[in-house]
């Protein structure tokens, strides 16, 4: 069997690439808000049924200019500790001071439930994750939101796609932002979005992801968030199969659940969520038990990934400490399996019995 990691980058036929190529040539416009990023801003707005969608260079920067963007400048904010690390190092790059909520243990995301009393006079922000593209408690978040005149920043960098309640997933909060890592479900190699439905804000991050001014015309603080042509040109292709990947991504997902009732849990999603299979995630009883498969796939060179791990609250660099319990505890226990479109049926299989044994 040839070597199988967590993850696969997909990569569409180079005919397709290379017709948007011959445009980025014809026009002679390799970044700087481009004509092809333009065109994949609006398409994608289209096909995740969202407004005001900014394409920039990267999902971390996203978070960073959703936090700028609402001013959340010092303070608190509020978050979850399972998570990738970007979550909270954006918080820290704009110095402010993550406070972590531990999370729930059956859908893995912030528990609402422990949110209020995490609020003090300093939080100025809620920064929850929708986790394996798992969605948070939107509902729950928002009134706590807006009882306490709190902002609500969604990473949603696995969620492209995900529907909650018939609408795009990334529709919801005061800012929603999105990866297109090229590890992720829908990439643009490198890449990343900042959505909002108010268009003041939007005025804003499109002042801001490119230095603050229109020509000559200085209007404000801005950064470089510029995505090249070249990102748009893949995003624009991967487009035409996304839904081909989801649905690839759902059938071999629905093999991996012969795993579930041999002393392995799954993380549960609301029955009201389309989901966009962007990762299989597996807990363990315990991380003996976990370390063991890891070592048996990696003997048949099968590489899962330990998402997410360490918990968060526990990074070394930190000031203050927090407690999350469980998000310590899960995130000792749990694995994400290879995932990808072209994996084979067979593979899966073989994952499966070398993971039970």
């Amino acid at each position: 069997m040839k070597i199988i990691n967590v993850t696969k980058t997909f990569l569409p036929p180079l005919q397709e690439y290379e017709e948007y190529l011959k445009e980025i040539w014809a026009s002679g416009q390799l970044t700087n808000q481009g004509p092809l990023l333009k065109k994949f801003e609006e398409s994608t707005e289209e096909y995740l049924g969202v407004s005001n969608l900014h394409f920039v260079s990267n999902g971390t920067i996203a978070l960073q200019l959703a936090l700028k963007a609402l001013d959340i400048t010092g303070g608190e904010v509020i978050t979850t500790p399972f998570s990738y690390v970007a979550t909270t190092s954006a918080i820290l790059w704009e110095r402010c001071e993550p406070v972590f909520v531990d999370i729930d243990p059956d859908t893995l995301t912030i528990d609402p439930n422990k949110i209020e009393q995490a609020i003090t006079g300093k939080t100025k922000a809620i920064m929850p994750v929708h986790v394996f593209g798992n969605p948070c408690d939107v509902e729950v978040i928002e009134k706590i939101a807006a009882k306490h005149n709190l902002k609500v920043i969604y990473d949603g960098a696995h969620a492209f796609g995900v529907k909650y309640k018939g609408k795009s997933l990334l529709s919801y909060g005061d800012i929603s932002t999105c990866s297109f890592h090229a590890t992720k479900l829908f990439h643009t190699i490198e890449g990343g979005a900042v959505i909002t439905n108010s268009r003041k804000i939007s005025d804003k991050l499109e002042l801001m992801k490119r230095f603050g001014h229109y020509g000559d015309s200085h209007k404000m603080l801005g950064i470089n968030a510029k995505a090249s042509e070249f990102q748009a040109a893949m995003g624009l292709c991967n487009l035409n199969h996304i839904d081909n990947i989801i649905e690839k991504r759902q059938r071999l997902s629905d093999l991996y659940d012969r795993l579930v009732g041999y002393n392995l849990q799954r993380p549960k999603a609301s029955d009201d969520t389309k989901y966009n299979y962007a990762y299989y995630p597996v807990i363990f009883e315990n991380e003996d038990k976990l370390l063991s498969a890891i070592e048996k796939l990696k003997e048949h060179d099968i590489f899962p990934r330990r998402y997410f791990f360490p918990s968060l609250n526990t990074l070394p660099y930190l000031v203050n400490k927090q407690s999350c319990p469980i998000s310590e505890d899960v995130s000792t226990r749990i694995l994400c399996l290879p995932l990808y479109p072209d994996l084979t049926e067979e593979a899966v299989n073989s994952i499966c019995e070398i993971t039970l044994k």
